[in-house]
């Protein structure tokens, strides 16, 4: 069984581009119930279907399966609309690797941080560049960008 604890973040600033090498992605999703999320992602010149289980806390169920890209593309036509287009940027800080979400399209403006956990209850050592908490917020989740984009919010 796969899970996943991760803990979100929004980024302010821009020290954190310092260095930082980014990768494009693409996302859709075939499905956004709250209890199950399929989601479709290219990620440079690879591609992955993944099937998320519901939040509990900054826990859920994660299975992550590798595709061919070819696939993943046509999938995506599949997918609800707008896809979400970002740049991923990895950058190592304090023992965790913080993975740094610019949001291209509808989603612009939108940058926030995530990083990867054992357990919940794991000492984070925050960079600079980074904000406020936003791991219980939905509005943040990618798949409710899809429905509610960034620009939309007031």
């Amino acid at each position: 069984m796969g899970l996943e604890i991760e803990r979100k973040y929004l980024v302010r600033g821009d020290a954190w581009r310092r260095g930082a090498e980014g990768v494009p992605f693409r996302q859709g999703y075939l499905s956004t119930v709250r209890e199950r999320v399929v989601r479709v992602r290219t990620m440079g010149d690879r591609a992955v279907l993944t099937v998320k289980g519901a939040n509990r806390g900054a826990t859920r169920l994660e299975f992550e399966y590798a595709i061919p890209v070819a696939d993943a593309n046509e999938l995506l036509d599949l997918c609800e609309q707008p896809l979400i287009e970002k740049t991923r940027y990895r950058i190592p800080h304090g023992g965790l690797v913080w993975e740094v979400d610019e949001f291209h399209g509808v989603n612009k403006g939108l940058i926030i941080a995530e990083c990867e956990l054992e357990a919940e209850d794991q000492a984070v050592a925050t960079p600079e560049w980074v904000g406020d908490e936003v791991t219980g917020d939905p509005r943040y989740f990618n798949a409710s960008l899809v429905a509610r984009p960034f620009s939309t919010w007031s």
